[in-house]
This record gives C-alpha cells, structure tokens and sequence, in this order.
C-alpha cells in the first residue's frame, strides 16, 4: 500500500510530524553523543605545565609538586617567625612571611631562566651535531645516542639516559617522550618530533629540515641575547626598586619609635599598601622588560 502524498495530508498530521522531527533533533545529542575528542588543556593544568617544566629545569623534576609547595610553606613560616621575633610587629611578619612564601619559586625561576639562556646557546650545535650523524647514514637512535658522548656537556646526562632507556627497552617513541619530559624544552619538542616523524614515515627531507632549524636558532638566539642585554636595565631597576623601601623599613625598625607606629592599625595599613605597591610595580617592570617565552606545543 502506498503512502498518501504530503499534499493530501491534512494540517494536523504535518503539524505532528513536524514536531516529531524537532523533538528528535533536540534528543539526538543525548541518544547519538557526538564521539569524545581530546579537549586542550585548561588553565589550571597549563599553569601546572608550567610549574613542572620550572622544576625540571631547574633540576629538580624529581621533588614532587607538593613538596615543593610545603617547602615554599615552611620557608614563609620560618621567615614571619624570624621577623615576629626581632620586631614584634605582627604586619611586619606577615611581609616577611609573604617573602619567604617567594623565596622557593624566585630560586627556582632564576635557575630555570639560566638553564633556558644555557640551552639557547647549544642547541644549535646539538642540530649539527644531529645533522652530521645523519648525513654520515647513521641510524637516528644511534644519532641521538651519540650526543651523549659527543653533545654540548650540558645536554650529555639527558642523552645518555636516552641511551640507556633505548638500548633496555628497544622503544623509540616511548624514550623520545622521556627526553621530551627531562629536556623541557620547546626547541627540544621541535627538534625530537622532527626525528620522530623522519622515523615513521621515512623520507629524505630531514637533513633540509635539520639544516634550517639550525639556522632559524642561530638567529634567533642572536636576536633574543641583544634584547636581553638591552632590557637588562629594566630588570635590575625593578629589583632595587623592590628592595629599597624594604631594606629602609628594616633600618627603621631597629628604633623603638618606629616599631610602636608600625606596631598601630595605621602601621599595619602602610605595611599592606606597601606589599601591594611593591608586588605590582615590580611585575610591571618586569613584564616591560621581558620577552614571550616559548610555548611548548608538543608535550
């Protein structure tokens, strides 16, 4: 039998089957979910990244995050207990708890800044170095092997666990992804995913493209080294400006008359406004004087 055309339907019937096709379109979410991707990660595990690759630069990947964060805790509570003991002013303490709160990360930022500096400058050798083994028809994880003997001596113990990890396990990506993780490095992403799709998909172009990151790091370390050297000043003017009014206000806290009108309401009011000053004009500074890092995209 034959179903009737939707001209001789009457009204009703489209009307009802109009608001059928509607409510399954609005249900089909649920009854045919749409297959799950890899959502990008959120801020708070960007920042965590972030944190970590802090740590392991700064030698320290294996101290667990909250470690560190305790580490950071008790240093703040021995510093305002320090501070509570020589003044007796309990706004004066918790300055000095919030700068002992500081002191971990501050430490840990600077070594991983000097190991990114350090990094810049070798990484280019590395890629000829690399370049070199492949030209000579070497194999590409004996080519990274040989870092370990012949690399720049800062990137010898990484390559030398790339090394021992491959020859133990035989797996290349899985000791690739390990390198990633010691190295922490955006460079060092670039350069291994290079090396890991030479050695998937095969190909003649990895040379070429060996050849041009060399070349593209060269002149970008020169640019990066003449800014840096250039916004140098920016940087020192704000640590002295940051150091000063506190350095002062420890000099004036060793007369009596000075601690009983800080050791006040409006004492403690100076204090704060002071705290939140300092913090914020010296972030200023620095981010005036600062360059983008670097965003890892391969992690």
């Amino acid at each position: 039998m034959s179903l009737p055309p939707i001209a001789a339907l009457p009204l009703s019937a489209v009307l009802g089957l109009a608001f059928s096709a509607g409510v399954i379109l609005v249900l089909a979410p649920w009854f045919w979910p749409k297959p799950a991707v890899s959502a990008p990660m959120g801020t708070a595990s960007v920042a965590l990244a972030r944190v970590r690759d802090e740590l392991v630069l700064a030698g320290l990947g294996r101290v667990p995050l909250a470690v560190a964060v305790a580490a950071s805790g008790c240093m703040a509570l021995l510093c305002g207990a320090v501070a509570l003991g020589l003044f007796g002013v309990p706004a004066l303490a918790a300055a000095a708890a919030g700068l002992g709160l500081l002191l971990l990360p501050m430490s840990v930022r600077r070594r991983a800044n000097a190991r990114r500096l350090e990094y810049r400058a070798i990484w280019p050798d590395v890629v000829d170095h690399l370049l070199a083994s492949v030209r000579a028809g070497r194999p590409l994880p004996d080519s990274l092997a040989e870092l370990a003997r012949r690399g720049p001596a800062g990137l010898r113990a990484a390559f030398t666990s790339f090394a021992e990890g491959y020859a133990r396990t035989g797996d290349f990506g899985g000791e690739l992804e390990a390198l990633k993780h010691r190295l922490a490095d955006p460079t060092a992403d670039r350069l291994l995913e290079a090396v890991r799709m030479a050695r998937e998909v095969g190909g003649t172009e990895l040379p070429q493209v060996l050849r041009a990151l060399s070349s593209a790091l060269r002149e970008e370390g020169a640019v990066r080294a003449e800014v840096h050297a250039r916004q140098s000043w920016l940087r020192n003017a704000a640590r002295l400006g940051a150091a000063a009014p506190w350095l002062l206000l420890g000099v004036l806290a060793t007369r009596p008359e000075a601690i009983r009108a800080y050791d006040s309401p409006a004492g403690a009011l100076v204090i704060g406004g002071g705290v939140v000053v300092t913090v914020l004009a010296y972030r200023l500074m620095l981010a005036i004087g600062r360059l983008r890092p670097e965003r890892r995209w391969f992690r």
